[in-house]
């Protein structure tokens, strides 16, 4: 089969880039920090976490942009809680909401109900007027243990929506053939992906290095924007790596001339969304 680029009609030493805003609908100071990124800066895709309490609001301000859904089945912050949106008792802990840490889902979730909540929060963005782009696993906890692997790739093969794997740095320690499993039911995912998570330091310098050792083919660059509220700074203590990466996406314009020069190619999901639908017919 012909390398992702060429399928997408680029050329084969072409670099294509997304960037993702990740948190969605995570809190207010999230819903600020990635529409901000998708429509004045540089994100070209953003992922939703139904389950959270803000994504109603993410909803009412929807106009169109490239979102996926970060299937969710952690809450992870001490003092801010959300359940699931089906009756899904494995999926709660005892603080009141969706377990903490991804190894508590996979010791007590049973899978019946991790199918149904996550289809759930599918069909609940496509009610809520999403045009659904991809799906991501929030926390990785659908990626890495194979049993749960198998959900997540049969609701992108369901949906017909492509799916973001785990950093391509640590897909060798998965243990099952991840990308050939995908390519096996027809979905589509970026080559490679890249993730600055939250609380890292150096953030520009790992974007400029990024972008200067970027390889022909589709990579995914994860950041998580967020306004710099009250709100935010009570809720995460890494709410600084936060806010810096959204001034970076939108208030950064080294960054922006860096790219523009780099002869990178920008695109979102959509276009990976059609191929797959395209090929699938």
């Amino acid at each position: 089969m012909a390398p992702l680029v060429r399928q997408l009609g680029y050329r084969p030493d072409d670099r294509l880039l997304i960037i993702s805003a990740a948190g969605l609908g995570g809190c207010h100071a999230m819903n600020e920090g990635a529409y901000a990124a998708l429509r004045d800066g540089l994100a070209t895709t953003a992922t939703l976490l139904v389950p959270c309490p803000w994504s109603r609001e993410a909803a009412a301000r929807f106009r169109g942009e490239d979102v996926g859904v970060a299937l969710t089945l952690n809450a992870e912050f001490e003092l801010y809680r959300w359940g699931p949106i089906t009756y899904a008792p494995s999926l709660l802990d005892g603080n009141g909401g969706m377990p903490g840490t991804v190894t508590d889902v996979w010791d007590h979730a049973d899978l019946d109900e991790v199918r149904r909540e996550c289809r759930a929060q599918i069909e609940r963005a496509i009610l809520w007027g999403f045009d659904v782009t991809h799906l991501d696993s929030h926390l990785d906890v659908l990626s890495v243990r194979p049993e749960f692997f198998d959900v997540y790739l049969e609701l992108a093969a369901e949906f017909g929506l492509p799916l973001r794997l785990i950093d391509t740095s640590a897909q060798p320690q998965l243990g099952f053939p991840a990308a050939e499993l995908v390519a096996a039911e027809g979905v589509v995912t970026p080559d490679r992906m890249v993730r600055i998570a939250p609380g890292h330091s150096g953030r520009y310098r790992r974007i400029e290095q990024l972008l200067d050792s970027l390889e022909p083919g589709v990579t995914e660059l994860q950041l998580q924007p967020a306004a710099d509220l009250p709100e935010l700074r009570s809720l995460t203590a890494d709410w600084g790596s936060r806010v810096e990466d959204l001034m970076h996406l939108c208030g950064n314009a080294e960054l922006r001339t860096h790219i523009e020069r780099s002869g990178i190619t920008m695109i979102g999901y959509r276009e990976l969304r059609q191929l797959q639908r395209a090929t699938s017919r």
